[in-house]
């Protein structure tokens, strides 16, 4: 990324809760002597996080971290409660108005789930012909060869335009849900769990693919694994989450190779290594806590082996290590 570029994609302190408000069915049930809701969850806290042209960047973290959140709101699926959102140095409410309907568009997602996410009652032709024709990308005329267009573009044949979603497998249907967000023209994917249903074998085939269209089309991937090998093999830089924070970040050759956060370094300790084949499984002690109620200053600490009194009231800065490696630990903070 050019140094007087702005990233294609950058969030400012964003922050996500969910439930702050009783709603009318809520307020009703309290009325007749229900339990107030516990109170707000809080799914993303303070996160800021860019994304150049052309990068990809993973994002990684255990289930319930806030990855998933993150995804959405950079797709624009849901917005945040604080914090602000940029698109190419600019705030996404500029590209509101119908003459900015291509930056609109330029961000997609791609949903974990290939089967769930694709509408079981619509051809394929319709499942990824709709948005390029409702945009005015392309006439209802030529929607069918179009659409022929995208499915050989992600390896599918032509012929399969008007079967429906049930008629495919996992890794056909993931094809589908890559061509569908292909449609529109974007220049940026948000990619969550993409291949995580997928047959250890399928998911290389389609790894490969995100690969390709990288190469291709000058795609920017925001991808989004629980699974540390396949972020090694697809990401130039990697982003860990713990419980809604940013904890930290770096080129991937990096992070792999010197991690300098303790949750960091316990996902990797678990990675299939060749020149480890006989160790004992040690998995990071205690649960995850609840984001109901995440624990003071550093989330991680009741869990952390390293963990010191400053941890426990004091929420570390996600601070600049060396060239392009950050952490939010006190440990790594210069005496």
């Amino acid at each position: 990324m050019s140094a007087a570029a702005p990233p294609l994609m950058e969030l400012r302190r964003v922050s996500k809760r969910f439930g702050e408000r009783a709603g009318m069915a809520d307020r009703l049930a309290q009325a007749l002597g229900a339990r107030a809701p516990a109170g707000p969850v809080r799914a993303l806290d303070d996160v800021s996080l860019s994304v150049g042209a052309r990068e990809v960047v993973g994002l990684v973290g255990e289930s319930g971290c806030g990855k998933s959140t993150l995804g959405r709101i950079v797709a624009r699926v849901i917005d945040p409660t604080e914090g602000e959102r940029y698109w190419k140095g600019e705030p996404y409410a500029r590209y509101e108005s119908r003459e900015a309907r291509p930056e609109r568009l330029a961000v997609q997602m791609i949903f974990q789930d290939p089967f769930a996410s694709l509408n079981p009652r619509m051809r394929v032709a319709d499942i990824v012909g709709e948005a390029p024709v409702v945009h005015g990308l392309v006439p209802r005329a030529d929607r069918d060869a179009y659409v022929a267009e995208i499915l050989g573009r992600v390896g599918m044949d032509a012929s399969l335009l008007r079967r429906f979603p049930h008629q495919f497998s996992g890794g056909q249907r993931s094809r589908i849900g890559i061509a569908r967000a292909l449609a529109v023209q974007p220049r940026f994917l948000v990619c969550d769990e993409a291949v995580a249903a997928l047959d250890v074998s399928v998911q290389a085939q389609v790894l490969n693919l995100f690969v390709r269209l990288r190469e291709e089309l000058g795609l920017t991937y925001l991808f989004i694994s629980h699974d540390l090998s396949v972020v090694r093999h697809l990401s130039d830089r990697v982003v860990v989450m713990y419980l809604g924070r940013v904890v930290e970040t770096a080129p991937a050759r990096t992070l792999f190779a010197a991690p300098r956060h303790p949750y960091t370094q316990a996902l990797l300790a678990e990675l299939p290594r060749m020149d480890l084949r006989r160790r004992d499984y040690v998995p990071i002690r205690g649960e995850i806590p609840s984001p109901l109620a995440p624990p003071p200053g550093c989330h991680f600490h009741p869990r952390c082996p390293h963990a010191f009194e400053r941890c426990r009231h004091e929420a570390p800065a996600l601070r600049a290590l060396d060239d392009g490696h950050l952490s939010a630990c006190h440990l790594n903070e210069t005496p």
